[in-house]
């Protein structure tokens, strides 16, 4: 029951700062994610990052092909975009396209505390803050959001489990899933539309207004048959496409796309090598070249007796 409201205490503290420092809906995002999902990896594979990131975009992943026990490895995870690319933020002006990925590690993989961190990592992770997805999932690992434009490629310093320390573990093949996205999402938890996204109309008619509304909004009606009329809100931010007396279709768009960015995910591999296999496997290379030397040396050996006796 203490450890219950521990963490409830704490869900609502960060919760209280995200909102004092930030008071946007986008800041919502990794928050709902963390409190409604054990797992951010849907049974079919879909990371739900990709719920509200409708948008899809490449992401890349770089790790070693093998690592050895307890050791500090990369993954760099790489979201590739057009430099300067921006988008429209939650008042609707244009603010700098920013990053963020999630790194999914097999069991007993984790972030490397920071004493093993090597110089070369401290600089290339410099002004990148890591978070954990849940007190119980040390495994899957957080970054972002973070200015785009320094963040293209973002390193990730992970420890290698030891499977002498712990039976769970064993050597082999091994699963990495990755997720990287940028820019804003175009729908929201709640499932109502970001203003990052395009608008469309609800029924066919014909625009017979449109007004301002609070908060930079337009208020579009649209007048269809038989008496009925819809009023569309557009947020601050997508350009209209559409005037007054205008005749539109159900689902024509009313603004353009002002979405930027996307989400993309992969999945990589990564080998638990163990020293003896690789002991064993130079062993054997040795073996197989001391015996083709030996064969070469008895040939040439047969051939000196056989030249000798003259056959």
């Amino acid at each position: 029951m203490r450890r219950f409201l521990s963490q409830l205490l704490s869900s609502f503290l960060i919760l209280g700062l995200a909102i004092s420092i930030s008071p946007t809906k986008t800041w919502a995002y990794p928050f709902w994610a963390q409190q409604n999902y054990e797992n951010p990896r849907e049974a079919t594979g879909k990371i739900v990052c990709a719920n509200c990131h409708l948008a899809q975009m490449t992401t890349q992943a770089e790790v070693p092909q093998s690592v050895r026990a307890d050791s500090v490895f990369k993954a760099v995870v790489k979201i590739p975009y057009k430099t300067g690319t921006t988008e429209i933020g939650a008042d609707g002006s244009n603010v700098p396209l920013q990053v963020g990925a999630v790194v999914m590690l097999p069991d007993g993989f984790k972030l490397a505390p920071q004493d093993r961190w090597s110089d070369s990592i401290k600089e290339e992770t410099q002004g990148v803050y890591y978070t954990q997805y849940s007190d119980e999932r040390d495994d899957i690992i957080l970054v972002g959001p973070l200015p785009g434009d320094q963040n293209r490629e973002i390193v990730f310093p992970i420890l290698a489990p030891d499977p002498s320390k712990d039976s769970k573990i064993k050597f082999g093949k091994y699963s990495i899933h990755v997720g990287g996205n940028r820019g804003r999402g175009q729908v929201y938890p709640t499932g109502e539309k970001s203003n990052n996204t395009i608008f469309t109309a609800s029924i066919s008619g014909t625009i017979s207004s449109i007004n301002d509304g609070e908060n930079n909004e337009k208020l579009i009606t649209i007048q269809g048959e038989d008496s009925n009329k819809a009023i569309e809100s557009i947020p601050a931010g997508p350009t209209l496409l559409v005037n007054e007396g205008d005749k539109i279709e159900a689902g024509e768009p009313l603004t353009n796309d002002p979405n930027a960015g996307g989400f993309g995910q992969l999945d990589t591999e990564v080998v638990l090598q163990s020293p003896t296999r690789i002991f064993g496997l130079l062993a054997f290379f040795a073996a197989v070249s001391i015996a083709q030397v030996l064969l070469v040396l008895k040939k040439k050996q047969v051939e000196k007796v056989q030249a000798a006796e003259g056959i």
